[in-house]
């Protein structure tokens, strides 16, 4: 099949990025989305998504505002003369690098960390395209087309690489009826049909990246890397429940201020004969899926992402957890104090890995600098036992603080129960009961709340089983010769003695104060 060397996903005329009601006007494309037994017809406006929606609107629109953008925007390297987010161009210095990490901090400041699945997110991938085309054969112009105009739109791609969890004990080919596969080749492009999971946001997205991760995949119509218009005939997202909806009917933002405005509904994409065009085709073929994982080096960008994020949220805990110490009065207890110091101890390792990501950086796929993978794999390895580390904490020192609440804003405008809860409710050192409801309602709606619990999973999982970290990181001490390197070091320590004492000429053995070798 012969790819076309122009398409619709050519690069844009236009010299900036698009901004917030230019994203949300590009949702009303008449998408598939189902939740609640529902087709939606416009999820800007339904009450399970459009907070959300709005949020990353303002993303967009920091863009183009002269009191946020010196830290998030560059120069374009597309021939446009324009600028887009710093992180959505392929960095070919350290500074670039460190440019693209502070854009991103920038734009998680806005969500005060708890999106993962923004924008910014896939262009750790989206860069790579752009790198070295070369490699993708013959669909090299797609890569670089797909580069180009993701950079200067700063488009909002999905992400979908994992199959479904039925019969995982199978090989690929054997469950060819729920995995993405190819149908049928014709002139227009390829069709398709399966499901990808877990494709975190996508309902709120421009396009989903489609790829596979940990497969071994034989046949070639298994074999596909594709960028999945959202809006496409047969393309369909299936959300789990809503809990922005929940929080919309049956609470108010006082009483759940994150997931009223932050909740990435997590779907499912599945594809029913859907017509994916050739332009859109960036690999299909068996060999090049598998080298492309490897080859790119875009994990360890999505790890840069990912620990940016993570700082900020961290910020985040620690100040509410800090302020919601300073309402119960336990705050100058020594323990307490010590689990504080705990929570900012993990805030500063992920801190430092992400500055480990930075100054270890090196010349990778196509010539771009990319993160450390030592240091990404370390990240990726320890955060989760240490998020859920910060939740016990926070469940242990703010202990019953966190139920101790009233049930929903409107109590504190129902004039029989103000006044109980202004005597009873009201928190230590001067803090009333409409500052404890507030800092504390916060706060289990960080750990506490479905929304929480969802982000804890969401840590947990982001990196797959967590012990495949740690595989990957040993993996890469024997490849790369860290691993022969400190068994060396140990064993040049170990040839400084034997059975009859030291061997180094310039130690003394101890065979004149020794009442052991005297007996």
């Amino acid at each position: 099949m012969t790819v076309s060397q122009t398409s619709p996903a050519a690069a844009t005329a236009t010299a900036r990025p698009q901004t917030g009601e230019e994203y949300l006007e590009s949702l009303r494309d008449g998408r598939e989305v189902w939740i609640y037994g529902e087709r939606i017809g416009d999820v800007t406006t339904h009450p399970a998504y459009r907070n959300s929606a709005r949020s990353i609107a303002r993303l967009y629109d920091a863009l183009h505002d002269p009191a946020t953008n010196a830290d998030l925007v560059a120069p374009t390297d597309t021939g446009n003369g324009g600028y887009t987010h710093a992180f959505f161009k392929a960095p070919r210095t350290k500074d670039e690098l460190r440019a693209g990490r502070d854009a991103i901090a920038g734009w998680q400041r806005l969500v005060w960390g708890w999106m993962g699945r923004t924008p910014d997110y896939k262009a750790s991938l989206i860069t790579t395209l752009g790198a070295d085309p070369e490699f993708f054969g013959e669909y090299a112009a797609n890569a670089r087309n797909w580069y180009t105009r993701v950079q200067e739109d700063v488009l909002h791609v999905g992400h979908a690489i994992v199959h479904p969890p039925v019969d995982r004990s199978r090989g690929v080919e054997e469950v060819g009826d729920v995995f993405v596969h190819v149908e049928e080749e014709t002139d227009g492009g390829l069709i398709v049909s399966g499901a990808k999971v877990v494709a975190t946001g996508s309902p709120l997205t421009q396009y989903v990246f489609i790829s596979h991760f940990g497969a071994t995949l034989g046949k070639k119509e298994f074999a596909l890397i594709f960028m999945a218009p959202v809006n496409g005939q047969g393309v369909k997202f299936f959300s789990r429940a809503s809990y922005e909806s929940v929080a919309a009917t049956a609470a108010s933002p006082f009483d759940y201020p994150l997931t009223s405005r932050f909740d990435e509904n997590d779907a499912i994409i599945v594809f029913d004969r859907a017509l994916i065009p050739w332009e859109n085709v960036l690999v299909y073929d068996p060999q090049k899926v598998t080298e492309f994982n490897g080859a790119a080096g875009w994990m360890s960008r999505a790890a840069l992402q990912a620990s940016t994020r993570l700082m900020t949220k961290l910020d985040f805990v620690t100040g509410l957890v800090s302020k919601a110490l300073d309402i119960t009065g336990s705050g100058q207890f020594r323990g307490v104090q010590a689990g504080l110091g705990e929570i900012m101890a993990f805030r500063h390792m992920v801190a430092g890995l992400n500055d480990g990501m930075i100054q270890g950086a090196r010349p990778g796929f196509g010539g771009i600098m990319t993160p450390s993978e030592e240091y990404a794999l370390a990240f990726a390895a320890l955060t989760p036992g240490l998020y859920t580390r910060m939740k016990q904490i926070i469940e242990t020192i703010i202990a019953s603080g966190l139920i101790y609440l009233n049930s929903n804003a409107v109590d504190f405008a129902t004039a029989e129960v103000r006044p109980y809860l202004d005597r009873f409710l009201r928190g230590s050192n001067g803090r009333t009961a409409l500052d404890r409801s507030k800092v504390m309602k916060a706060l289990w709606d960080s750990i506490g709340s479905e929304f929480g619990s969802r982000h804890e999973l969401y840590e947990l999982n982001y990196w797959g089983q967590p012990e495949k970290s740690y595989l990957d990181i040993l993996g890469l001490a024997q490849e790369s010769g860290e691993l022969d390197r400190v068994r060396g070091f140990a064993e040049a320590f170990m040839a400084e003695y034997d059975l009859a004492g030291w061997t180094a000429p310039d130690l003394i053995n101890p065979t004149d104060v020794s009442t052991i070798r005297r007996a």
